[in-house]
């Protein structure tokens, strides 16, 4: 769900443009990395839960050991490095809305706002799955 969040803030009120230019910008700093980066992380989050969600529901009909262990371990290392590229994307969020000029942002700070939250939302939400899948 936070993914879903950070992705749709993005998607949504993550770009803008000047009244005098119609040329769409990223609200984080004028950085498409930094907008690019978190709809990436969150479109390929939510569609890794999804995966999992299906590979859990399915995991007991699965009668081959050697199956059941390499989904665990791909299980455990995704969320391992899901939760390493969600700190990272707090932290080049959150940095390069710190550079962001406060006049060039009026609605979509809310949304740029959330994005960051959510996105520290997600450092833990992947930690627990990693810990679950431990």
């Amino acid at each position: 769900v936070f993914a879903l969040i950070v992705f749709a803030c993005l998607v949504g009120d993550g770009y803008i443009s000047l009244p005098e230019d119609s040329h769409l910008f990223c609200v984080f700093n004028h950085n498409e990395d930094a907008c690019r980066y978190g709809i990436g992380i969150g479109v390929l989050a939510f569609l890794a839960c999804i995966f999992f969600f299906m590979v859990d529901a399915y995991f007991p009909q699965i009668s081959n050991t050697t199956d059941r262990k390499y989904l665990v371990l791909a299980d455990l290392g995704f969320s391992g490095l899901w939760t390493f590229l969600w700190f990272i994307g707090f932290c080049f969020l959150t940095n390069q809305w710190s550079w962001t000029r406060a006049e060039e942002v009026y609605i979509q700070a809310d949304s740029a706002r959330a994005a960051i939250t959510f996105s520290f939302f997600s450092i833990f939400s992947w930690g627990l799955l990693l810990t679950f899948a431990y």
